[in-house]
């Protein structure tokens, strides 16, 4: 059981300008110099320590920064407006035009539409490949290549990346890996299983209260400080510069992440199991149906569990859309995207956080319209939602108990 990532996190303390438990929030666009000189050296890139415009850089983003790379066990970490904004940046500072980029076909609707249509402006091409078939992937390297790209647990079929596999492939062809570990944070350690680079949403389970949206990019010195770069970093001329407020906000928040993730986690693998035992066609990477269950669990820290994303496919856009309308009405959770909050979210990706995937894309992946993807909540009484779950399924006829009870 590893703790070293939560430990890292208790550890840093910050003294607020006052002696405040918390820091203080820098609440400024710009900062003051003594000296031109220290300007000039600063606009240089040779001066540590000096904030010269929230653009690149305030204390409030440098506090949380530090806490993602300890929870992630990297250098350093540069912190962002958005998850896209995070994403782009990495991937714009890496390539450009001419340049090659594998991807694992299932990922965030967002990224796969930066990936497939944004790029191709800049004459940017990605191969879209089955992120499990590490021979598919080796085969798609060409001499242009410039990263591989992935998400840890995929969004939203769940598909787990072997990241300590993908890294040696990588490392082979001496090509970055890059990995978006925004379904599974404390779960799956990314980085220290060997991606170069790991992305967050920070919107998401880190941030846990569903108000406001944020990013992080984290990686060695020189990667984030070349992001930071005022004459060709990404993360800089792009200005996806994350507010002191929310930085400091976020902060926070991540402090009860450990004991948010152990509950996530703990619902959604008692909802899966349950749900697998009356025979719906449920996905959960704690399961051991799961075809990447394994790779998870051998990469996973045991203490965190398998995360809280599972899918669950009812057959139709109708049955699904029926089913959440009701849990909404039943006050089981919303209706709405993204995950990590309190309450379960549910949505059917296919015509929401996917809907970027054309359909054609999104029927040779396995992403059918009656999917529905669960960001299971913090319930205290798991049973309790089970139940009132299974009331609304079968108040819209997609389980009918007795018909499960005569075949259990």
């Amino acid at each position: 059981m590893d703790h070293k990532a939560v430990n890292e996190l208790q550890d840093l303390q910050y003294f607020g300008e006052y002696g405040g438990v918390n820091p203080s929030i820098s609440d400024s666009s710009t900062y003051t110099f003594l000296s031109a000189k220290t300007m000039f050296d600063t606009f240089e890139g040779n001066t540590e320590g000096c904030y010269l415009y929230s653009r690149h850089s305030s204390p409030s983003n440098l506090y949380l920064g530090e806490a993602l790379a300890a929870m992630e066990g990297t250098e350093t970490a540069n912190v962002y407006a958005s998850g896209m904004g995070a994403i782009a940046s990495v991937i714009m500072q890496i390539c450009g035009a001419g340049d090659h980029i594998i991807s694992s076909r299932t990922i965030y609707g967002g990224t796969y539409a930066f990936l497939k249509n944004f790029l191709e402006r800049f004459a940017t091409e990605t191969s879209f490949v089955e992120i499990t078939d590490l021979e598919a992937i080796e085969q798609s390297i060409v001499p242009n290549t410039k990263m591989i790209y992935c998400e840890s647990v995929s969004n939203p079929l769940l598909e787990v990346a072997d990241i300590q596999a993908l890294s040696q492939l990588a490392r082979k062809y001496g090509i970055p890996l890059v990995v978006d570990n925004t379904f599974s944070p404390l779960s799956i350690p990314a980085a220290r299983l060997g991606a170069d680079v790991v992305i967050h949403s920070l919107t998401k389970f880190i941030n846990g209260t569903s108000d406001c949206v944020a990013g992080v990019v984290c990686g060695t010195k020189e990667f984030c400080l070349s992001l930071k770069d005022v004459n060709n970093g990404a993360g800089m001329l792009l200005g996806s510069t994350l507010d002191s407020l929310r930085a400091a906000s976020i902060l926070k928040n991540m402090r009860t992440l450990h004991i948010r993730m152990k509950k996530h986690s703990e619902n959604a693998l008692y909802l899966a199991q349950r749900f697998e035992n009356d025979g719906l066609r449920v996905v959960y990477p704690g399961l051991p149906s799961h075809p990447g269950h394994t790779i998870f669990q051998n990469q996973m820290n045991l203490a965190y569990g398998y995360g809280g994303l599972m899918t669950l496919d009812v057959g139709s856009l109708e049955n699904a859309n029926a089913l959440m309308e009701r849990m909404q009405d039943r006050k089981l959770g919303y209706l709405a995207v993204s995950l990590g909050f309190y309450k379960t979210l549910f949505s059917a990706p296919g015509t929401s956080t996917s809907s970027e995937i054309p359909l054609e894309e999104q029927t040779k992946i396995g992403l059918g319209a009656g999917l529905i993807r669960f960001s299971v909540g913090l319930d205290d009484d798991i049973e309790r939602t089970y139940t009132l779950m299974t009331e609304c399924m079968e108040s819209v006829g997609i389980l009918n108990r007795q018909v499960t009870r005569a075949t259990s």
